[in-house]
């Protein structure tokens, strides 16, 4: 796998200055990093402590709460000279005229951000939605997640975005964790490391700032933090071994940020009940001194209930900076942050040097990304722009590349135009599937399954709700029930358009084949229809240990048309 960057141009220091940054586009000459240089110091050398201070806040942009809360975006930019934004829902062509505005009004650009993990479908509804991370986890071919990644960066520049706060690096050991999940590569840190690199290149290759998240790792907690602080209680070799494992080894691969979670870890801060995200001890005595980043680091969104519901807004941006952070993410209190960062400078607590470290790695990063020469983007047809072919063809590929088949013990996939009965279980559409499949399918609803003959070839599709990536996915006790009915006296496909931790407590002892098709979706419905059907081969791998049976890796390779010996 290519590196991002050459290992030259990982940092930069300067003369005279304290100047560096984690990321930067390749080929960079001599010329054009003096001229860098010198467009920060003077950029730097022009603000006033208050607009120096304004860099180091993101606020969010919402269009669908109303005029009110848009004026008072308005507002903040305006008067706190803010470093930038983070877009949240939902109207693509309203949020570019904004971002427009801003700009254009704003001495220095400011830095626009999203939560782009799947596409900015993940925020815009009109866009195309790109695969989970644990669907990605399972492709072997890794150079399509650089592909998909360089999709969405071009998405992404398209509405003025220059930031995707992606790809998660968690490693998800938890089956039931509430709010990682579907968000994670998996529960292998080699695996997450080789699925995140790629997609950290894609981005950054094409001008689109990469932040791996959630240091110091957000994959074995059973709390959401956006309602509540999450406890990670591991050793310290452990949380070396698997939950900091992938953002050291990503650490020195150019990557320009990383985001830092609201998490209580005991075993890196002493302090009882003291966030990650507010922790010198982890940020600036982990993450910068021990493990060395010297890229952008930003925290986890200040709303979430981890902690908001403990510390007052602009007292938490204040000790998120002390910490180490370079970037507070959606502040809920620009001003009164800024005034107690003012104070803990005049007072010694926080050295002017700190800020005019933080202060000039945003603004280098800032010209690296183009944004000494912000362009406008027009809202005209942004939609279709966002959902056309090109996105569908790439996203197809994606899935079918996923396809991961867990046993086949009556060999039979792919079915070559075989009839076979389809039981489509659980709450979500199938109709993809079915119209995919044609005449070769005979649908039958639950309550018919008493008048499939016996011994005939069923397929058994899980079809679960895929509106969101952060629910723990379960299968409901009438449907095991219907599985086991039609197990009894016929050949089995059983097929999980969902997360695989479905199979956890599922009895597939007389269930002949097991597929992963990973989400409920037109697309995924499509890709696994065509592998059905022989015209694409079936070759991922499972990403997450399951259970006892079914491990990371697990996975049987079937080719189009016809089976490999296996």
């Amino acid at each position: 796998m290519k590196k991002l960057l050459s290992a030259s141009l990982f940092m930069l220091f300067f003369s005279g200055s304290s100047l560096s940054a984690q990321y930067q586009p390749p080929h960079l000459s001599k010329k054009e990093i003096r001229k860098a240089q010198q467009w920060v110091d003077k950029t730097y050398s022009s603000l006033s402590q208050e607009e120096k201070l304004g860099q180091l806040f993101i606020v969010a942009l919402y269009t669908n709460k109303g005029e009110n809360e848009i004026s008072n975006v308005r507002n903040i930019v305006r008067n706190d000279k803010i470093g930038g934004l983070i877009l949240m829902q939902d109207d693509a062509a309203r949020e570019i005229a904004l971002v427009n505005e801003f700009q254009q009004t704003s001495k220095i650009p400011l830095m626009i951000g999203m939560d782009a993990e799947w596409g900015v479908f993940q925020r815009i509804p009109a866009a195309h939605k790109f695969p989970w991370a644990i669907t990605l986890g399972a492709i072997q071919d890794k150079s399509l997640i650089e592909k998909m990644a360089a999709k969405i960066a071009e998405d992404c520049r398209r509405m003025g975005i220059n930031w995707d706060f992606a790809p998660v690096v968690d490693v998800n050991t938890n089956p039931g964790n509430p709010i990682i999940g579907n968000r994670s590569f998996g529960s292998e840190v080699n695996n997450v490391v080789s699925s995140a690199l790629p997609y950290a290149n894609g981005l950054q290759n094409n001008n689109i700032l990469a932040a791996i998240k959630h240091f110091p790792g957000h994959g074995d907690t059973d709390t959401d933090s956006h309602l509540d602080l999450p406890v990670v209680s591991h050793t310290q070799e452990r949380l070396n071994a698997v939950e900091i494992a992938p953002f050291k080894a990503l650490m020195d691969k150019g990557i320009g940020g990383v985001m830092v979670a609201h998490l209580y870890v005991p075993a890196l801060e002493p302090a009882k009940g003291v966030p990650a995200s507010i922790s010198k001890n982890i940020i600036t005595g982990l993450l910068k001194e021990k493990l060395g980043y010297k890229g952008l680091i930003i925290t986890d969104a200040l709303n979430m209930g981890a902690v908001a519901n403990k510390y007052k807004p602009g007292e938490l941006d204040a000790m998120a900076f002390e910490a180490g952070n370079d970037i507070m993410l959606f502040s809920q209190g620009v001003a009164a942050g800024k005034k107690l960062i003012r104070q803990a400078i005049d007072e010694g607590k926080i050295s002017r040097s700190r800020l005019e470290e933080s202060v000039k790695k945003i603004l280098l990063t800032k010209y690296f990304l183009g944004l000494d020469r912000y362009e406008p983007r027009n809202p005209d047809h942004i939609n279709a722009d966002l959902n056309n072919d090109s996105h569908k063809m790439l996203v197809r590929n994606l899935y079918s590349h996923a396809l991961t088949l867990l046993k086949d013990e009556q060999k039979l996939l792919p079915l070559n135009g075989k009839p076979v009965y389809y039981v489509p279980l659980e709450e979500a559409p199938y109709q993809a599937f079915a119209d995919r499949m044609g005449a070769n399918i005979m649908i039958k609803r639950k309550e018919e399954i008493r008048t499939i003959p016996a011994h005939s070839t069923v397929i058994v599709g899980l079809h679960k709700d895929n509106s969101t990536a952060y629910k723990p996915y379960k299968i409901s006790e009438a449907s095991k029930k219907v599985l086991t009915e039609l197990a009894g006296n016929n050949k089995i496909i059983l097929d999980v358009f969902g997360s695989p931790y479905a199979l956890k407590d599922i009895d597939l002892s007389k269930v002949s084949t097991v597929l992963v098709s990973y989400e409920n979706n037109e697309d995924a419905m499509t890709a696994t229809a065509d592998a059905f059907l022989g015209k694409t081969k079936i070759h991922g791998r499972l990403p997450v240990l399951v259970n006892e049976s079914l491990k990371p890796g697990m996975g049987l390779d079937v080719e189009s048309g016809n089976q490999t010996d296996r």
